[in-house]
């Protein structure tokens, strides 16, 4: 017996079935962020980890990497900054990811509603996005 229902479109995929997948996603997308930003802080430990500190002048670390593919590139290349930016980029993707999956689950259960109504929830998220890339 199944515990919930299908929805009109027979696809197998339910709303319990949604509700695990979404939740292993997010599980998955933090934890895989969390982990490349601790490899960027090992590997900023290992080669600043013994600097001098000066603690009565603010001085700023150095030039952010800027642009997704510079941190790609940086971050293949194992650059601490990169990696850390890198990971902290994938946090923000996770919940992205999370609604655009969602779509793609409501467009299955043939639920136009949900889709309707996620696809705003998109393009608000990437318009966010998006926008705060160009300054507007």
């Amino acid at each position: 017996m199944q515990a919930a229902t299908n929805h009109a479109g027979g696809s197998g995929w339910n709303d319990e079935r949604v509700d695990r997948v979404v939740g292993l996603l997010l599980r998955i997308g933090v934890l895989i962020s969390a982990g490349v930003v601790l490899a960027g802080g090992i590997l900023y430990l290992i080669q600043h980890g013994s600097d001098p500190r000066g603690y009565r002048v603010f001085r700023p670390g150095g030039v952010a990497v800027r642009g997704l593919p510079a941190i790609v590139r940086g971050a293949w290349h194992l650059d601490y900054r990169s990696l850390i930016q890198f990971g902290l980029l994938l946090l923000i993707a996770t919940p992205v990811a999370r609604v655009a999956f969602c779509v793609a689950a409501f467009a299955l259960e043939r639920d136009r509603t949900y889709v309707v109504i996620t696809l705003i929830v998109l393009a608000v998220l990437l318009a966010s996005l998006i926008g705060s890339q160009t300054g507007v």
